[in-house]
């Protein structure tokens, strides 16, 4: 059995079908052992001529013994595989509730340092392993010790000394158990590391196939997976073969006992032959032989719970790894509810370092406000941080108190729910969920409308691209968009985040891959529709700020400068700067353009 703070409490959830389905189990176990005592019988009436023909009693009474102890233990075997069997998968099914809703909770930290693919081995084999210890774990821990308790009870009331004989294996394998389970662990923790290297290979691969094919380098990719493969098989392989042995040296000593037992139960038959009352008779040897081949099965049943054991306690400390992880944003005790949310921003002295590298700064002091209603660009080079910036709004990580205040209420006191309600988001990379199009729009509310789904594909200037497809849209995108261009990706997202009505709407870079002209009508449609609602946008270009409200630079994780256009010109080196390259490069696209006609 498994024991440990994450499993304990099944114990007592699942308590009477545990009860009921262990006393079906034992009363199996018990009944069984009727069958050789019964042969045994009509072994010995025969040889005593008590039994002459096929209607005698005795012959017809132990009929009826067999024939009602093999309806017993079908139907007692339905109940513990009712009972135990289905449990078990309830369990399993329990914990992966209990392990995604984990993972919802943690941060981004935790996923910076473990793979995607790790994480989805504990949801796999690792579970699997759970619910078979819970399943067939404890039948075989059950029949361990109940049904080899009463035949070796049953085997010692007929010969004390061939019952001795018959425990060979049973004590050689209790002497050899510790042993062989902590070297099972550490072979089974190796296969796990490899299922585990190989399994977040492949969903690299497959993430990023088109990379892979755009480079010609589907053979690099082949070859590195056949080592990949090669260690989860020569791990595999490993594990099993030393399971392999284990299985062959009990097989080994079960058949030599076999053997001896006919010798010495032989012996003493003859014995008995010759006139000499040893108190052993032929149906004697059937007996104990019906009783021994009852106790193979939990001497087999107990090796397997060395395997199973070892296995489950492995799987177990890998899922507790999940599941003790420290959920470091959470609501404290001195949350503040408002009304509703404004809109209204204020950056207070804001400095921030990911957790991971505390001593860079990414984000220096930074200070500055955003009225409600305005509508905000934030542009930079490559790495000044504006990605970080947006990304306090959405309580992703901890920072110092009052350093960030929507509607001048602190965001630590907010409830995390209230914040990500009020504000709608089209992230840099677009991602979009391998599902309808219409399910990707109204990801934040699936009971909206056609007509809202189709005002917000409007006010993206996507509408017309879906309505060209065949199933509009009700069109299936592949895993993360992967059959839309990056463009309509884009413009899904932003669908996605003004569908909310938010009060805070952040679009980052999210207008990078459309042409100039849809990038207008995004931009005339915001200052028409969010008139009076906050809205941010992080852009590459300065042509996309250039009319906004006002415009935040950023350089090298400070604030060079925030104010309108113009204030901008006139202060930020770093924004006349990318001023002159626009100019330069649209001057380059129409001389090149004039020079092509």
């Amino acid at each position: 059995m498994l024991f440990g703070k994450h499993v304990n409490k099944y114990y007592l959830k699942y308590f009477w079908h545990f009860f009921f389905g262990i006393i079906a189990l034992i009363v199996v176990d018990y009944v069984q052992l009727l069958i050789p005592e019964e042969i045994g019988n009509i072994v010995d009436n025969v040889n005593n001529g008590e039994i002459s023909s096929l209607t005698d009693w005795n012959l017809l009474h132990s009929i009826i013994i067999i024939f009602g102890v093999a309806l017993t233990m079908f139907f007692g075997r339905f109940i513990w595989r009712r009972c135990i069997l289905s449990e078990a998968i309830k369990i399993q099914a329990d914990m992966r509730n209990e392990m995604f809703v984990k993972t919802e909770k943690l941060t981004q930290r935790y996923y910076k340092t473990n793979k995607t693919g790790a994480i989805l081995a504990y949801f796999s084999n690792d579970l699997e392993v759970i619910e078979e210890t819970f399943g067939f774990g404890i039948v075989q821990l059950v029949d361990g010790l109940f049904l080899g308790v009463m035949a070796i009870i049953k085997m010692f009331m007929i010969n004390v000394f061939l019952t001795l004989i018959a425990l060979i294996p049973l004590v050689i394998l209790c002497l050899c158990a510790v042993v062989i389970d902590k070297y099972m662990e550490k072979k089974y923790e190796k296969r796990q590391k490899a299922f585990e290297d190989m399994s977040d290979f492949s969903q690299e691969n497959f993430t990023g196939i088109r990379v892979i094919k755009a480079f010609v380098k589907e053979a690099k990719e082949l070859r590195q997976f056949a080592k990949e493969n090669k260690k989860n098989k020569d791990a595999n392989i490993a594990f099993v073969r030393f399971d392999a042995i284990l299985n062959v040296l009990i097989d080994i000593l079960i058949y030599s006992v076999i053997i001896i037992i006919f010798c010495i139960g032989g012996y003493y038959i003859h014995q008995v032959s010759i006139g000499i009352d040893i108190g052993f008779s032929s149906g004697d040897i059937i007996k104990f032989l019906g009783y021994f081949d009852a106790i193979i099965w939990p001497v087999f049943a107990i090796a397997q719970i060395i395997n199973l054991t070892a296995r489950s306690r492995t799987s177990l400390k890998r899922i507790s790894s999940l599941l003790d992880e420290k959920v470091e944003i959470t609501d404290d005790g001195q949350v503040v509810v408002p009304g509703d949310i404004k809109g209204g921003i204020k950056f207070n002295h804001l400095s921030f370092a990911y957790p991971d590298d505390p001593k860079t700064l990414v984000l220096n002091d930074i200070t500055f406000e955003i009225k409600s209603g305005e509508t905000v660009g934030i542009i930079g080079k490559i790495g000044c941080g504006k990605s970080t910036l947006v990304n306090m709004l959405f309580r992703l990580y901890n920072i110092k108190e009052n350093s960030l205040q929507i509607d001048n209420y602190d965001i630590m006191k907010l409830p995390i729910k209230l914040v990500r309600d009020n504000i709608g988001y089209a992230p840099q990379d677009n991602f979009l969920f391998s599902d309808t199009i219409r399910n990707n729009i109204s990801f934040a509310d699936a009971n909206l409308t056609d007509d809202d789904v189709t005002f917000a594909a409007e006010f993206s200037a996507v509408r017309d691209n879906i309505e060209d497809f065949e199933e509009k849209y009700q069109t299936m995108i592949g895993e993360r968009g992967v059959t839309l261009s990056g463009g309509q990706k884009q413009r899904i997202s932003i669908s996605r985040a003004i569908v909310k009505d938010p009060a805070i709407l952040v679009l980052d870079d999210s207008v990078s891959a459309v042409d100039i002209k849809t990038e207008e009508t995004i931009l005339n449609n915001i200052k028409k529709i969010r008139k009076n609602k906050t809205t941010i946008l992080i852009a590459s270009r300065v042509s996309t700020v250039e009319k906004l409200d006002k415009v935040l630079v950023l350089k090298d994780g400070k604030v060079e400068f925030f104010g309108t256009n113009k204030e901008c010109m006139e202060n930020s080196p770093t924004y006349r700067r990318m001023v002159e390259l626009q100019t330069l490069e649209d001057e380059l696209e129409d001389n090149y353009g004039k020079a092509d006609l």
